[in-house]
């Protein structure tokens, strides 16, 4: 393993996100206090609680899933197709380089973006409602696991992109409305029996069933498919990728 090659790719992602501290930092706290204003203060004065949580605080599992899922795509997405953009993603392609080196920077930097980003939802989290994370190390878990695993599916937009509006197409299109309709600010409990059946082939639901049980120990469905479920996924997009530079798809062609 290529460590330094690893750290060259790494710390360039991450310089680049430094770099664009605003948009990085600042605009996730502005659209979660937005999303607490219009769901928490709108919503939540209408609904009190579900299943004995505030609503208020029901919904930051949901609120971080959300960013995390977004970011943690747009940002490997964006990290990959850069380099094919302006051509030097031959350059990295002729380097001594294997396939999951290349991966472990790029992902890997898109995924501790995301990461940092969830902290600091979590933590603006607290100046609106009180939150008791009821398994802190599992949350930790489920958290690192999203970053990653849609790191890599972004990794694969990225490399199938062919201009800079592909990028956004599958984040705004497919990803955000099945976190919205995945129990974001919802439980699946609360939907007639037909929609629940129909939620459970929406894979968002797993990811935010496991991430809020470990804040409060509910759960829509049982841990242990939700970490199935992520892990299914992450192998699946590793798969992808490996396909993808063995065969050179939308790379050297």
């Amino acid at each position: 393993m290529n460590w330094t090659a690893i750290r060259a790719i790494y710390v360039f992602e991450m310089t680049r996100f430094f770099r664009t501290f605003v948009q990085s930092f600042i605009s996730p706290i502005i659209s979660t206090s937005l999303y607490f204003v219009v769901f928490g203060a709108a919503i939540g004065s209408r609904i009190d609680e579900v299943d004995g949580v505030s609503y208020g605080a029901f919904i930051v599992p949901g609120l971080i899933m959300l960013t995390v899922m977004t970011q943690a795509i747009s940002n490997a997405s964006f990290g990959i197709y850069f380099p094919k953009f302006i051509g030097t993603i031959y350059e990295l392609l002729s380097a001594p380089l294997s396939f999951l080196e290349i991966v472990v920077g790029y992902v890997g930097a898109a995924a501790t973006k995301a990461f940092f980003i969830g902290t600091v939802i979590l933590g603006t989290s607290f100046f609106f409602v009180d939150i008791q994370i009821a398994h802190p190390l599992a949350m930790i878990a489920f958290l690192l696991l999203t970053c990653f695993s849609f790191a890599l599916f972004g990794f694969i937009i990225g490399i199938w992109a062919g201009n800079f509006e592909q990028l956004q197409l599958v984040p705004l299109l497919i990803v955000t409305p099945l976190v919205f309709l995945g129990g974001s600010f919802y439980s699946i409990s609360m939907l007639p029996p037909v929609w629940q059946t129909i939620s459970m082939f929406n894979p968002v639901v797993y990811l935010v069933s496991g991430f809020r049980w470990a804040f409060f120990g509910l759960e829509d469905v049982p841990v242990l498919t939700s970490l199935l479920a992520i892990g299914l996924f992450s192998a699946m997009c590793l798969a992808a990728v490996y396909w993808i530079f063995k065969s050179g798809w939308r790379i050297r062609q």
